[in-house]
């Protein structure tokens, strides 16, 4: 890629994603100046169970820290802080005298918490710390997976309440890491990634002690919870040695952020694999009743903290790899744009990829996919066109949940991941939420909200007002879609959902 050659200073953002972790340093202007990444071991040792070395990701972190800062032709001089954003929820414990983990880190997708989380739910069920900390029981979450390790790693609970070891999620250890590890490394998480514990108390940003007693974890363990911008600690060794670790934010938040969705209602989606949205609900917590999650949307230094709704669809960018590769009707993820254009509308076909249940707002894992509504008339144009159609409508029914848990309407959708390329369901996405939708110049928005957050805590930038005055749009997209039409087709497609619903009998 051609870098930007520009005369600095310069902030450093590290991303320590689920399957590779990267480097970003970026100019005053928010501009990537370079890019350094390096992929990790995907280790699954049974079914449901997922992990990774927390050595080999720390190694990579430093090889990609020095591979970027090489490759924009710099030196540490020029970096005036450095700032973190991680995979959320993967949880790792490990000696603070050795710096060994005491075991790979058992990621976010890892499943063998189940059962722990139904026992732990006791008579109440999933939402037995819903009040508390903005989250229902289940594996996702930090906390159960850190009761797993300290039940199942021999001699580690005897350890643990002795102070010799310490918890973190992956923000926590790339920091302790940074800062000197045995040398004096700060143990810290900020209130995002605590957010996604299930032991943080939404609502005084503490550790909760009651659910600690509940979930059986010793206090000796966690982390010093602080904002999400402000300076740590400095850098110890290393490239970039003496320079301020300034913050830290799980990677939704961080793109949150980096979309600069500063302001109550403003929300990001983004669309991948899946696709995750938060909404800005401003100062206050807001319970959902309708499928969401509340969590922390980013606190800057000592601010009051910002809250957010979280929604999460399961098949977004998947759906369209699923018709390229299962069903072999395209044989480019792109190649659905041209065919699904080819088509004024669907023909009356619609597409619920409930291929493991329904996600938010519904939590059906009874639910399979389903297409609806099919007649001789229906060509693969016509499917293809459903496709796109189904992100649409998944996205219009998380924006529908948020506004009735809030009270606030959306006012615009910002956008980031790789299907924003895709410039026929962005035109869709508009149409569907009768709203605009908006594609930035910078697309990396997780490692940018990272390097946003971290120059506000140096002040390297003044205040958010800067980082919205940065951030520029490449393309926007306005409804153009009849009001009539919208709410008849919306009718239809959620006639569709309830066809997915009750498929798989006695679900355990």
């Amino acid at each position: 890629m051609s870098e930007i050659h520009s005369s600095g200073p310069f902030i450093a953002a590290i991303d320590q994603g689920t399957t590779s972790s990267r480097c970003i340093v970026f100019d005053k202007d928010g501009r990537i100046v370079s890019v350094d990444q390096k992929e990790h071991e995907q280790i699954f040792p049974k079914p449901g169970w997922v992990e990774h070395d927390a050595t080999e990701i720390w190694t990579n972190v430093q090889e990609v820290v020095a591979g970027a800062i090489d490759k924009a032709g710099i030196t540490s001089a020029d970096v005036k802080a450095i700032g973190i954003t991680n995979q959320r929820e993967t949880t790792l414990m490990w000696d603070k005298n050795t710096g060994e983990p005491v075991h790979n880190a058992l990621v976010w997708q890892d499943t063998r918490t189940d059962a722990l989380c139904r026992e732990l739910g006791r008579n109440v069920g999933q939402d037995r710390f819903r009040r508390q900390t903005g989250l229902p029981l289940a594996s996702y979450f930090a906390g159960p997976k850190v009761r797993w390790l300290l039940d199942n790693v021999e001699g580690l609970r005897e350890r643990a309440e002795r102070g010799d070891i310490l918890f973190g999620t992956m923000d926590s250890w790339v920091i302790w890491n940074l800062t000197g590890g045995t040398d004096g490394g700060v143990h810290v998480t900020d209130v995002t990634n605590a957010s996604r514990t299930l032991l943080m108390n939404l609502h005084d940003m503490a550790w909760d002690e009651k659910i600690l007693q509940s979930m059986d974890i010793p206090a000796a363990v966690l982390p010093e919870i602080r904002s999400s911008a402000e300076v740590y600690g400095h850098a110890k060794g290393g490239v970039l040695d003496g320079i301020p670790v300034a913050s830290a934010l799980g990677d939704q938040q961080a793109a949150l952020f980096g979309q600069t969705c500063f302001s109550e209602g403003e929300a990001k989606s983004t669309y991948g694999t899946g696709t995750f949205m938060l909404m800005n609900t401003g100062d206050k917590p807001v319970n959902s009743y309708n499928g969401l999650l509340t969590t922390v949307g980013y606190q800057i230094g000592d601010q009051k903290p910002v809250y957010a709704l979280e929604g999460s669809i399961a098949v977004t960018g998947s759906l369209v790899q699923w018709m390229r590769d299962q069903m072999g009707m395209i044989k480019t993820a792109a190649e659905i744009e041209t065919l699904a254009s080819s088509v004024e509308d669907n023909g009356g076909a619609y597409f619920v990829p409930a291929f493991s249940g329904l996600f938010a707002p519904y939590w059906r894992p009874d639910a399979r996919g389903v297409i609806a509504g099919l007649t001789r008339y229906v060509t693969k144009a016509h499917i293809a066109r459903a496709v796109l159609e189904a992100t649409a409508w998944q996205t219009r029914e998380i924006s529908d949940a948020m506004t009735k848990d809030s009270g606030v309407e959306l006012t615009a959708l910002k956008v980031d991941g790789g299907m924003t390329s895709n410039n026929l369901l962005m035109q869709t996405l508009s149409d569907f939420l009768d709203a605009p939708v908006v594609r930035p110049m910078v697309a990396e928005t997780t490692c940018l909200g990272a390097a946003y957050a971290a120059g506000l805590a140096v002040g390297f930038w003044p205040d958010t007002d800067a980082l919205r005055a940065n951030w520029r749009r490449a393309a926007e997209w306005t409804p153009r879609m009849d009001a009539d039409r919208r709410d008849s087709e919306y009718k239809s497609w959620l006639k569709a959902v309830e066809r997915t619903m009750g498929w798989i009998e006695d679900e355990e």
